[in-house]
């Protein structure tokens, strides 16, 4: 397909680096594509401190940064998927997520089986436009 661009890879030093061979995103024509991301705090490579709330946050705070580096925002977003380790904390998740995104779009609250460490409460992914 003539004049179609490649894929290409975009990251951001405000989200954490990709720890294994994957980017955080990937711009495939009018689309971004980020991979799921952890409450990491990007500046200390740790989890953030606190509960589901501050999870959330910094989840998004990654998601953000990303798209960012694309040229685009999270209000250009179509869908997320968020996993939580426990429906409980739905409630909550869905608060935070609300100051987000102001217009609906699709998403996906699941249940993560098998999660890692009891800090892992939220973890997202979530695909965008570029401007």
């Amino acid at each position: 397909m003539s004049g179609v661009k490649a894929p290409h890879s975009v990251s951001s030093q405000k989200a954490p680096g990709a720890i294994g061979p994957y980017s955080q995103g990937v711009v495939a024509g009018n689309l971004l594509f980020i991979s799921g991301q952890l409450p990491v705090d990007p500046a200390t490579g740790a989890f953030v401190a606190g509960g589901i709330a501050e999870h959330a946050h910094q989840c998004l705070k990654n998601l953000s940064a990303i798209a960012t580096a694309a040229g685009t925002s999270l209000e250009r977003a179509v869908k997320v998927t968020v996993f939580l380790a426990d429906m409980g904390n739905f409630a909550t998740v869905n608060q935070v997520y609300g100051e987000y995104f102001k217009s609906k779009i699709t998403r996906l609250h699941d249940r993560a089986s098998g999660t890692q460490g009891p800090s892992l409460n939220c973890a997202r992914k979530s695909s965008a436009l570029p401007d």
